[in-house]
């Protein structure tokens, strides 16, 4: 999978193809549907696929302080399209160069001039270009000028509700990690590169692997019973912190995983935490006394979960 990050590094080769545009954020079940249908039509057509996508977001261009919670950052959004077979991303800076190019621009810019677009996909409320005056009725009169085709993507539905990003996020953050997993197709997961920590925990018995989160508000908060990919063949079980460490006087947030029956260095290991169940808020203590013993209650809660889960699929 190609990377193309600007328009600046756009050629030839990566133009003519099936483009979808969005943020693509959890690349959940609705998403997936989309890229079924550019993968169906691109395939027939011989094109290569292309998902556009932005960073930062608008509302996070625009709103810093309030855009929603990532669900991805971008290394893990990446990741997930390449492991879906899409031929290239073109990722363009959100800035306000790009916030203020006119709806008319950005199709004769970006999508004729720059992508050369064949087939395009996007939702039937997709809008853009400066203070959003581009509408889907727009895209679709400019494709029959310029000779490519617009579709809309539908709607996916689980249950009677639309599959969205917004749903994962309320679902997160209400704890409903069963409906989160529908929505996404797989349970969520977090990833990060483990860094140097205090190493608090290794003095009362519980050393924890560190992972910077890198967003500005995180969709999950509190402990949970987790499972941990790319350290091993199997996933390891442990449980994990995501909160401020208000004990120890934290002043930023951290993903912290303490791994079950697990010894052995691994910082700067890339890391995939899934999570499997809550188990509490993060709570501050009054010791260190009073943490190591919840800490132990809570893993004694998460090794009966793990072992709950295993009895029930033999």
């Amino acid at each position: 999978m190609r990377l193309i990050r600007g328009l600046h590094n756009l050629h030839p080769g990566h133009q003519g193809g099936a483009v979808t545009i969005g943020n693509f954020d959890g690349l959940h079940r609705g998403h997936q549907a989309v890229l079924r249908q550019l993968h169906r039509h691109a395939a027939r057509h011989r094109l290569v696929t292309t998902v556009m996508t932005f960073e930062p977001t608008a509302q996070e261009y625009f709103s810093p302080q309030t855009a929603p919670a990532r669900l991805q950052r971008l290394r893990e959004k990446l990741a997930m399209l390449r492991g879906m077979e899409v031929d290239q991303v073109l990722c363009l800076r959100f800035d306000r160069k790009l916030a203020d190019l006119s709806a008319e621009s950005f199709v004769q810019q970006i999508l004729v001039d720059g992508l050369d677009v064949r087939y395009l996909v996007v939702g039937d409320d997709f809008r853009f270009g400066k203070d959003r005056a581009g509408d889907f009725a727009l895209l679709q009169e400019a494709g029959e000028q310029r000779g490519f085709e617009v579709v809309s993507t539908g709607t996916f539905l689980e249950g009677e509700d639309r599959v969205s990003s917004t749903r994962v996020r309320q679902s997160l953050a209400a704890s409903d990690l069963d409906t989160a997993a529908r929505l996404l197709g797989r349970r969520y997961r977090m990833c990060g590169r483990v860094a140097a920590g205090q190493k608090r925990g290794r003095t009362i018995g519980f050393p924890t692997a560190n992972i910077p989160l890198h967003r500005v508000v995180s969709p999950l908060n509190g402990v949970f019973s987790v499972r941990v990919y790319g350290l091993a063949t199997e996933p390891l079980n442990g449980i994990a912190n995501i909160g401020t460490r208000p004990t120890v006087d934290g002043s930023y947030r951290v993903l912290e995983v303490h791994l079950f029956d697990f010894e052995s260095d691994i910082y700067g290991r890339y890391l995939d935490v899934e999570f499997c169940n809550r188990l509490r808020d993060e709570m501050k203590f009054e010791s260190f006394e009073a943490l190591k013993q919840q800490i132990v209650a809570d893993a004694d809660q998460a090794r009966r979960f793990f072992s709950e889960r295993e009895s029930t699929r033999e």
